[in-house]
């Protein structure tokens, strides 16, 4: 099915939000009452080094990451990215319920031009079982995301070039609701984050922790 967008817990992670106009890094860990902020960082772009989600500049971008990385001082190299823009799609089908993840996946292939205006080949697809229909208890609601494969692999050579790996590639919208039942302002400083400048700089960092949060989901 290519890329995963749901794929299970990895070791720790950096969160990286790519977006249009800069690159915000966050490291989290476990704290006695939650999670703990190991390090954050936001780095400007160049201009139209992303456009609409899509990398255009990849060395730009590249280089930018590099920047950021040297400030946060970490000897993490997995990551988790987000995809985003037009060519991200997710919809939610119905299928019967009993049928094995390969099952499942050959009848998604079969069935996707329905839901994906993109010859199948230039597709990355991954799908998660939701639960059963309300309707039908016999089917059960499954999430269908795809993206183009160029979008991944373009953020998968932004972050080579930094010498990071992509561990995650999730979808951004899947990652700010990860985000959003979390109060990141209260999230415990580690011993290189200033506390009171995170209270202020966490509004923005929603994505990259949304992102980072799949070490611990």
């Amino acid at each position: 099915m290519g890329k995963g967008f749901f794929r299970r817990k990895v070791d720790s992670l950096l969160g990286v939000d790519i977006n249009d106009t800069a690159i915000r890094l966050v490291e989290l860990g476990r704290s006695s009452t939650g999670y703990s902020v190991q390090g954050y960082t936001t780095q400007a772009l160049p201009a139209h080094a992303v456009v609409d989600g899509a990398v255009l500049d990849i060395e730009g971008v590249g280089r930018a990451l590099q920047a950021a990385l040297s400030r946060l001082h970490t000897s993490a190299r997995g990551a988790a990215v987000a995809v985003a823009g037009p060519s991200v799609i997710t919809h939610v089908i119905e299928m019967d319920a009993g049928l094995t993840d390969d099952e499942m996946a050959w009848m998604i292939q079969m069935e996707a031009d329905q839901y994906i205006p993109y010859p199948l080949d230039d597709v990355a697809i991954d799908f998660q079982v939701q639960g059963p229909s309300v309707q039908e208890p016999a089917r059960v609601q499954v999430l269908l995301a795809a993206c183009l494969k160029e979008q991944v692999e373009a953020r998968e050579a932004v972050l080579a070039l930094a010498g990071l790996v992509a561990k995650v590639v999730d979808v951004e919208g899947f990652a700010l609701a990860r985000a959003c039942g979390q109060d990141f302002a209260s999230f415990t400083p580690g011993h290189r984050v200033d506390g009171a400048q995170w209270a202020v700089d966490a509004p923005g960092m929603g994505i990259a922790c949304g992102l980072a949060l799949r070490s611990f989901a």
